[in-house]
Order: structure tokens, then sequence, then C-alpha cells
């Protein structure tokens, strides 16, 4: 299976597309302080939330998606705005759906033990990712240029895989009403960036996976 696997992140577990033109790059920076919790806190519904990833082989072949699955995490909301929040995702969940493996002879629990092994996330030693967030910025049309449809917001937020923790900015479109909150992105992350890069070694040409993993969420919370 080694030869033919992709790999998320993601965090981050994070939709469709291989990381090309329809999806957004989020921008990747070094780890922020966290934004304060003010406001009144929206705990996310981990029942309705969902999070996807996408990963394909070089040149956008044969691509791979799943889910992963959020646990807890809060959103605060102050001025009718998100303000700050978290999130954890159980990597033990990482489930690749059975749709993306088209060889007779793989099965979806192939890939998933990989991703869960020392050559991806290596959950035995680093079992959960997590996102605070850092900032949320207006989202301005006349002067971003992003490809998710209705952008609302720019979100930044630490994302931390295995044991690596990063800062990455991407649009959003955030709802915010009177007892509830969703959130929706789409966005594409370098997983090498975070010390996943197996199979990204050397040169481009030599690369059998890409490093491009997106992710796509839609978050849901209820007010306490």
């Amino acid at each position: 299976m080694k030869q033919t696997v992709p790999a998320i992140v993601l965090l981050m577990t994070l939709a469709a597309c291989g990381g090309g033109a329809s999806t957004d790059q989020a921008k990747t920076e070094e780890k922020k302080e966290a934004a304060v919790a003010t406001g009144a806190a929206y705990v996310i519904d981990t029942a309705t939330t969902a999070v996807q990833w996408r990963a394909t082989h070089k040149g956008g072949f044969a691509p791979r998606f799943g889910t992963i699955k959020v646990t807890d995490g809060t959103l605060n909301v102050e001025n009718g705005a998100v303000s700050s929040g978290s999130f954890n995702v159980d990597l033990n969940a990482l489930a690749v759906d059975p749709a993306s493996i088209t060889e007779p002879e793989k099965k979806p629990a192939d890939l998933e033990g990989h991703l869960k092994s020392g050559d991806f996330f290596d959950v035995a030693k680093y079992p959960s990712a997590k996102f605070v967030i850092t900032g949320v910025a207006p989202y301005d049309s006349s002067k971003q240029k992003s490809l998710l449809p209705g952008a609302t917001n720019l979100i930044s937020g630490n994302l931390t895989l295995k044991d690596s923790t990063l800062n990455i900015t991407f649009p959003a479109q955030i709802t915010v009403g009177a007892n509830d909150v969703v959130a929706n992105a789409k966005f594409v992350i370098d997983r090498s960036a975070w010390g996943i890069s197996y199979k990204t070694e050397g040169s481009p040409e030599n690369w059998m996976i890409s490093k491009d993993v997106e992710i796509g969420f839609s978050l849901k919370a209820a007010k306490k």
C-alpha cells in the first residue's frame, strides 16, 4: 500500500479538489498567540460538524478522500462576530471513503492504516490534531480574491499536526445567529511544512504523492 497512498492532513484534519485552481492555498506562517476568549461561548456540535480531506498522487492522479472527526471545541462570539475558538480532531478516527479506492486489490482499511502509521500521522504517538483561532477578520472582496463562494471572513489559527504547530490563514463563510454559528471553509495546505514528508523528498520529479492536501469543513456550534 505504501506505493500508492496520499496524505492528509490535516487536521486538521480538513472537501473536494486536489489542490488545484478551484481551492484557496492557505497562507502558512510561524505560530502566533491565540485570540483571547471573549464574548458568548458556542459549543461545537460534533454530531453535525463535518471535516473532509482530499489528496492526490503526482499530477493530480488517483485522488483519495475521506473524513476526520472533531471531538470537541468552542467558538466565541462578540458583537455578532466570531472572535476566538478552538477544536480538536481525533486522528484515530480518520476514515477513507471507499469510493476513492478504485483498485480492486486495495481496501480503505489498508490506506487508513498507512495514514495512521509513522509515514504520516503516527497516531500511536500523536493521536490528535488541534486548531486554535488567532484572529478573525472581515473578508474584503475588493482587496482579496478567494475561490470560496460567499466568503465573509479570513480566519487565522495555529494548526498542530504531530509535534509541529504553524499558523494558517484561509477564507471562510461564517454565519452567526442568535443561538448558533455555522462556519464553512475549503483550503489547501502543504503537509510537508508539518514534517509529513513521505514520498515528497528530493526533486519534484521524484515525488509520488502530492504535498498538497485539501481540507474542507462545516463547523456547527450552539450557544451554551
